[in-house]
């Protein structure tokens, strides 16, 4: 065996240890950029759906959840509030909501899957501001034609029961209507489509 087949054999062996180390070390920075692309468990819990239990919620009552770090109103309406809500068709600017703010399967001026749910996302459609629930008749600051819904403190816009905004109000469009179902009669979970949808 001479010198140069020594030589030889080394030069493999380091050629293939440099060569098995190196890759071990390209992967090992891989693994964890690659991983790095997947939505962290914070951000998937933000967009995650939302189940609520809605049988505790008094007739009139309005409750506030988070969804997508967005707030979203439940409101029971009372059967006197869904008999406003149709007195208001020739008040607001959209009354069939044929603009874009809810799913498809959301349709006429309740806007809702049932009538007596209306569940919103509780943001003013102007700037982003979060309007109060103002279920009162004619109260004094709101005048005697108010007959229940929502008020915009930061620039004015009223809103119906159904999210439906006024005429001539700063805010553009109705409220926006998550996607929602109902899993039961007591049960609505926000972020899913009903199954029929």
């Amino acid at each position: 065996m001479s010198n140069g087949d020594v030589s030889q054999g080394r030069r493999r062996f380091l050629i293939g240890a440099t060569s098995v180390v190196g890759g071990v070390g390209v992967v090992g920075a891989a693994v964890p950029f690659v991983a790095s692309w997947n939505p962290s468990a914070k951000a998937e819990a933000a967009g995650a759906p939302v189940t609520v239990n809605v049988s505790k919620i008094e007739p009139g009552q309005q409750i506030t959840v988070e969804w997508r770090g967005k707030p979203v109103w439940i409101v029971r309406r009372t059967e006197e509030m869904l008999k406003n809500i149709e007195k208001l068709n020739d008040a607001v600017k959209d009354p069939q909501s044929e603009e874009p703010q809810q799913p498809q399967y959301i349709e006429g001026v309740y806007r809702a899957l049932k009538p007596e749910f209306a569940v919103l996302v509780g943001l003013c459609t102007h700037l982003g501001c979060v309007p109060s629930y103002r279920p009162e008749v004619a109260p004094a600051d709101l005048g005697e034609d108010w007959l229940g819904g929502f008020f915009c403190p930061c620039h004015g816009s009223h809103y119906d029961l159904s999210g439906r905004v006024y005429q001539a109000q700063p805010a553009p469009l109705n409220l926006e209507v998550p996607p929602y179902r109902f899993d039961d009669d007591a049960t609505l979970t926000i972020g899913l489509d009903p199954e029929a949808a």
